[in-house]
Order: C-alpha cells, then sequence, then structure tokens
C-alpha cells in the first residue's frame, strides 16, 4: 500500500507513455526509485532504502525529506507522505482507493494493513535485485521495441516485454488502463509473488494475444507449466531457488516461452532478433 500511495504520486504527475511505462519503479543498489518526477517548479525522486530502510523524497530546489519505515497503518504513512510533499511545495491529488487487491481500504482510512518486517523485505527486494540483472540480459539480443525492466506496484510484479511491432486485435476490457496496456502484441517475461490463483511467488511468461497452440506447447525447464486461468507459463520460484544453476534455468524459461509465442504468432523473428554471441559495433 505505501508503493501504491507513491506510484499514484507518479501517476498523477508524468506524462503517459505507452504501456504505462511512465508510473513503473526501478530497481536499484539499495532498494526501488520512482526515478526522476516533474512537478510545478522543478523534479523530485523518491526512494526506498530496504538496506537503512526508510524513503527518501529528494527535489532539485536542494531540498530532501526522509521517513523511517517501520510497522505503522497505512493511514499513518499516507498522511505523513502527503505533509512531506507539501513541505516541499509539491501539490498533488491522488486517488486513494487502491488498485488490484481485493477489499480495497482507501489510503486515509487503512488501519487494518500495518505490517512490516524488515528482514524479509530485505530478502524480497535482493530477489528483484538479481531477477531484474537476468532481465538486462534476456532483453540484449532483442532489436525490436522492448520495455525497461520496471516493477508495477499495482500488481506487484517485475517485468520486462518485447514487442512484435504490431497493432493487437480490439477486444472489449473491464476498464480503460487494461484497453491501453493491450494495444499492440507483445510477450511479458515477468516475476511476481503470487496470488490466491497462485499462492506462491513464481516467474511468469505470456504472450499476448495468446496464439492458437499455446495451451499445448510445453517449454524448459521441466519444472515449467502453462497455467490455464491466468493464461501464462509458470516456473515456480522455489524450483529456481534449489536449482544448480538458477541463471541458466531462468533464461531457458523466459526464451523458450519468447519462442513458443513468436513462432504460434507469426512474428517477424528474423527481423527483431539477433543472436546472443553477435559483438555490438561500438566504434565510431
Amino acid at each position: 500500500m505505501w508503493m501504491q500511495i507513491v506510484g499514484k504520486v507518479k501517476l498523477e504527475l508524468t506524462p503517459r507513455l505507452n504501456d504505462w511505462w511512465n508510473v513503473t519503479f526501478t530497481v536499484g543498489p539499495r532498494g526501488l526509485t520512482t526515478s526522476t518526477i516533474p512537478f510545478a517548479r522543478g523534479a523530485f525522486e523518491v526512494d526506498f532504502d530496504f538496506i537503512d530502510h526508510q524513503l527518501t523524497i529528494n527535489a532539485s530546489g536542494g531540498n530532501s525529506r526522509r521517513m523511517q519505515l517501520v510497522a505503522r497503518p497505512v493511514a499513518d504513512f499516507f498522511q505523513e507522505f502527503m505533509r512531506h510533499l507539501e513541505a516541499l511545495d509539491i501539490h498533488v491529488n491522488i486517488n486513494t482507493r487502491p488498485v488490484e487487491v481485493d477489499s480495497p481500504i482507501r489510503f486515509e482510512d487503512d488501519r487494518v494493513h500495518a505490517a512490516y518486517d524488515r528482514v524479509y523485505v530485505h530478502r524480497w527486494w535482493r530477489i528483484l535485485l538479481s531477477i531484474s540483472g537476468l532481465m538486462e540480459r534476456y532483453r540484449s539480443p532483442f532489436v525490436g521495441k522492448t520495455s525497461p525492466v520496471h516493477f508495477f506496484w499495482g500488481s506487484f510484479d517485475l517485468a520486462t516485454s518485447r514487442y512484435s511491432g504490431r497493432p493487437a486485435p480490439r477486444r472489449q476490457w473491464p476498464s480503460r488502463w487494461m484497453a491501453i496496456a493491450a494495444e499492440y502484441e507483445y510477450s511479458l517475461a515477468g516475476f511476481w509473488p503470487g496470488n490466491l490463483r497462485l499462492p506462491e511467488p513464481a516467474f511468469v511468461a505470456y504472450t499476448y494475444p495468446e496464439p492458437p497452440g499455446c495451451r499445448q506447447a510445453s517449454v524448459q525447464p521441466d519444472a515449467a507449466y502453462f497455467h490455464p486461468e491466468l493464461g501464462e507459463f509458470i516456473l515456480p520460484y522455489e524450483s529456481v531457488r534449489v536449482a544448480t544453476d538458477p541463471d541458466r534455468m531462468v533464461l531457458e524459461f523466459y526464451r523458450g516461452a519468447y519462442e513458443v509465442g513468436a513462432a504460434l504468432g507469426g512474428w517477424d523473428r528474423a527481423g527483431l532478433e539477433r543472436s546472443d554471441s553477435a559483438p555490438a559495433d561500438v566504434r565510431g
């Protein structure tokens, strides 16, 4: 919920980019950051530090504000964070209703959620840090349009997407934001902590729109499978955690799931890909 509060501030103040790239956070060497957010008189960024467990707001005018990350109700965090923004002359109104969660409680009223476990927060960030590096390697041989490796604070997943360059077929969606995120064909590689439908953390991959035959296809490693309800290939985190070569396992999964979707979807792979071993020409 804390990340949703900060994320909604970024949503209000940044110009929209395709597929909502403007609202995401980036994994950094100490935690997660919003990166630069413009506002009327300059710019600022918000950093979640999961080593010292504090939140810092740095503004372009040279001033900064700091909050300790400790167990406390969402309502208290919300009130203090907004006061710090006001003190930095950053004025913004956000929709205080959380998104992509069951039984949402408005931030100012939420005294139900009040936990913060420093040990597990740190471990979770270390996992994201390792996976973000693998995703950067996975992005490398694709010369078509790709997203940055970024963290979506609504669904709480780390992801990167490859795009075919073709518009996706139009269809009806429950909300406008979902429709905007599905305007073009893409293949996603991600990591997700799970929910009631998948009650475990997992690496995920899928192609949108789902090509015919995708559900009958298989990908490596052997622990991977297609989840029919989610419509995604799944590789359980636990299988990776105990693997002899976890990095290789994850990359094999991402590449295999992409190849299945791209082949069945008729992507122009010759024009979108290059060999992993092809050296980049960095000469002037």
